[in-house]
C-alpha cells in the first residue's frame, strides 16, 4: 500500500513539474509573441493620401482626373505642396484645367509648383509672383552666355554705353529670374538654343531701369550659379581699368610775373613793362 502511494505521488509530483514547465514555455511565447507585435506596431508608419500622376506628363499639358491616383504616402514624408485631395486639384467645372509646369514622371507626386492655377496656361503669365512684370532683353550668343540659359536660371543684367564720352560697362541689376527664353517657358529644355529674346522676372522700377538701360546701350547677361548665395555687389568698368591706363594728371608750369607801370604821353596811355622788384 505505501509502495502505491509512493507511486502515485511520484507520478504526481512528475505531472506538476511537467505542467509548471509546460507553462513556464506557453507563457515564454506568448511574451516573444507581445514583443515582436508591438515591434511590428512600432514599425507601422503613418500613412497619407497623396495624389500621384500615372504616366509622364510634360510641359503644357493639361492635367485631367484621368492622369492621377491616390496613393498612400508615409505622413512624415509628403512633399511640399502635394495635393492630397482631389477638390483641392480640380474644380467643378471641366473647363478649369491646370497645365503641367514641369515635367512629371509616372507615381511622382503633383505639386502646386508644377501646375499652373486652374484655368491658366502654362505661359509666361502663370511663372509671375504677385507684384512681378516680365520684361524681355535683346540677346544673341555673345550677350546670352551662348545659348545656355534656360528658364528658372538666374542672371546678372550689365550695360555697356557711353557715359561723359567714355564707354563703361556696369552692373545695373543681379539675381535677375529668367521665365522664358525665345518664346518658350518650359524649364524642361535640354537642347541648346541661341536665344533671341529673353524674358526676366522684375519689378516695374526695373522694367524702367532695363528699357532706359536696352534703349541707350547694350545689354549682356552672366549666368549666376545655382547654388550661389552670394549676391553681385556693385561693378564698373572703363576702357582705361580696362586696358590698365593710368590717367595722368597735367601739371601747369607757374607763369612768370610780369610788372608793367604805365606812362602818359598827352592824353594817351602807354603800359611799359619794367623788371619786377620782389
Amino acid at each position: 500500500m505505501r509502495l502505491v502511494f509512493g507511486l502515485v505521488l511520484l507520478v504526481g509530483v512528475g505531472l506538476a513539474g511537467a505542467a509548471v514547465y509546460l507553462a513556464k514555455d506557453f507563457i515564454g511565447q506568448q511574451q516573444a509573441q507581445l514583443a515582436e507585435a508591438e515591434l511590428a506596431k512600432r514599425a507601422i508608419v503613418p500613412t497619407k493620401d497623396v495624389i500621384v500622376v500615372n504616366k509622364q506628363m510634360r510641359y503644357g499639358q493639361r492635367l485631367t482626373k484621368k492622369d492621377v491616383k491616390l496613393v498612400r504616402w508615409p505622413e512624415a514624408a509628403v512633399p511640399a505642396g502635394a495635393f492630397t485631395d482631389p477638390a483641392e486639384l480640380f474644380t467643378d467645372d471641366a473647363s478649369d484645367l491646370r497645365s503641367v509646369l514641369r515635367t512629371m514622371e509616372p507615381d511622382e507626386a503633383v505639386l502646386a509648383s508644377k501646375v499652373t492655377k486652374p484655368g491658366e496656361d502654362a505661359g509666361v503669365s502663370s511663372r509671375l509672383s504677385p507684384g512681378m512684370r516680365a520684361f524681355t532683353i535683346r540677346t544673341d550668343a555673345s550677350t546670352g552666355v551662348g545659348g545656355f540659359l534656360r528658364p528658372g536660371d538666374s542672371v546678372d543684367v550689365y550695360w555697356t554705353g557711353q557715359v561723359s564720352r567714355q564707354e563703361i560697362t556696369q552692373l545695373i541689376d543681379a539675381n535677375v529670374r529668367i521665365v522664358a527664353i525665345n518664346q518658350s517657358a518650359d524649364e524642361d529644355r535640354n537642347n541648346v538654343v541661341v536665344a533671341k529674346t529673353v524674358t526676366v522676372e522684375v519689378n516695374p522700377r526695373q522694367v524702367a531701369l532695363l528699357a532706359q538701360a536696352q534703349a541707350t546701350g547694350r545689354l549682356s547677361l552672366s549666368l549666376v550659379g545655382a547654388d550661389e548665395e552670394v549676391v553681385s555687389q556693385e561693378v564698373q568698368i572703363n576702357q582705361r581699368e580696362l586696358l590698365g591706363i593710368e590717367e595722368q594728371q597735367v601739371i601747369e608750369a607757374p607763369k612768370e610775373k610780369k610788372c608793367f607801370v604805365t606812362r602818359r604821353s598827352g592824353e594817351e596811355r602807354i603800359s611799359v613793362q619794367i623788371p619786377c622788384t620782389n
